[in-house]
């Protein structure tokens, strides 16, 4: 059984270095006096279990087993802007994907600071 028992700290330590802060807010990314932040969702799902037992007839039988699994994911859910002119949150919608939404937001900010120049 303990060979369960380490496989099982050894999955939680690892779940627990993959939540951070750092994971769910992600590296700013600075542009022509803009910064922007990505806003994460995580999602996770670990399971594990052992056993081990003799056979009643044969005693020299014996027998054991261990497993640890799991799974998870990543979604966009938003983006932070800052720039000169404030801060705001846009939401980043299902169906539409995280590099498109950048896309946008960085062709409005380069579209806006075109207008300041002209």
């Amino acid at each position: 059984m303990e060979h369960v028992e380490n496989l099982l700290k050894t999955t939680l330590t690892e779940v627990e270095r993959i939540l951070s802060s750092r994971a769910v807010v992600g590296e700013p990314i600075t542009m022509e006096g803009h910064t922007i932040i990505p806003l994460l969702s995580i999602g996770f799902g670990f399971g594990g279990g052992g056993g081990s037992g003799k056979d009643q007839k044969l005693s020299s039988v014996e027998g054991a087993g261990g497993g640890a699994g799991g799974g998870g994911g990543v979604k966009p859910v938003a983006v932070i802007i800052i720039s000169k002119d404030g801060v705001r949150v846009e939401p980043v919608r299902w169906g539409t994907a995280m590099a498109g939404k950048l896309g946008d937001i960085i062709g409005t900010i380069m579209d806006k600071r075109r207008e300041r120049r002209d």
